[in-house]
């Protein structure tokens, strides 16, 4: 697997290594060992999966204390920008993002450490949305941060009379209101 480091300090792009031939193609997406030589030790304890139709933007969602989550995330099927957004106080990439193409073809996954929300935005006609957690899903300790807040200026590659959100990602916070790490 080759590890690319992104702007902000823990979140990197893996690609693994693709062996393809006229039958298609084999990869390992995860293993534990390759994953804790490169990264340090990190145990996944849940595994999520969601599928979205063009323009979905879901996000930007984190976890509070004590249930922060790293997230190691990837494109099945279909295309998306993947947004991780730094919460950490006292990191000098603090309220910056990192934004990454995942897709079916690039096969490319994105670890997210923990301190950071995180959302993405369908760019294909349907997307399959896969992800790793090391911490379990706790619903009395989510937040989030509007997808279009102004301080953060995301540009979620989609116009936005064709996004499609939740009702509850409407209602999220400012950046200025979200939870500080």
């Amino acid at each position: 697997m080759k590890i690319i480091k992104t702007e902000i300090k823990g979140v990197v792009i893996i690609e693994p290594e693709v062996f393809g031939d006229e039958r298609g193609y084999f990869f390992e997406s995860f293993s534990q060992r390759c994953f804790d030589d490169v990264l340090g030790k990190t145990v996944f304890v849940q595994d999520n999966e969601s599928k979205s139709s063009y323009g979905v933007v879901r996000g930007l969602h984190y976890q509070l204390p004590p249930y922060t989550q790293a997230k190691l995330v990837r494109v099945v099927k279909g295309c998306v920008l993947d947004v991780a957004v730094d919460l950490r106080k006292d990191s000098p990439t603090f309220g910056k993002y990192v934004a990454i193409e995942l897709s079916e073809e690039n096969k490319r996954q994105l670890f997210i450490p923990q301190g950071f929300a995180h959302g993405f935005a369908v760019l294909s006609l349907e997307s399959i949305f896969q992800y790793k957690c090391d911490n379990y899903y706790a619903p009395d300790y989510e937040g989030g941060i509007l997808f279009d807040d102004p301080v953060l200026g995301i540009d979620w590659r989609i116009p936005r009379n064709k996004m499609i959100l939740s009702s509850k990602d409407c209602r999220l916070e400012s950046f200025s209101k979200c939870f500080i790490f």
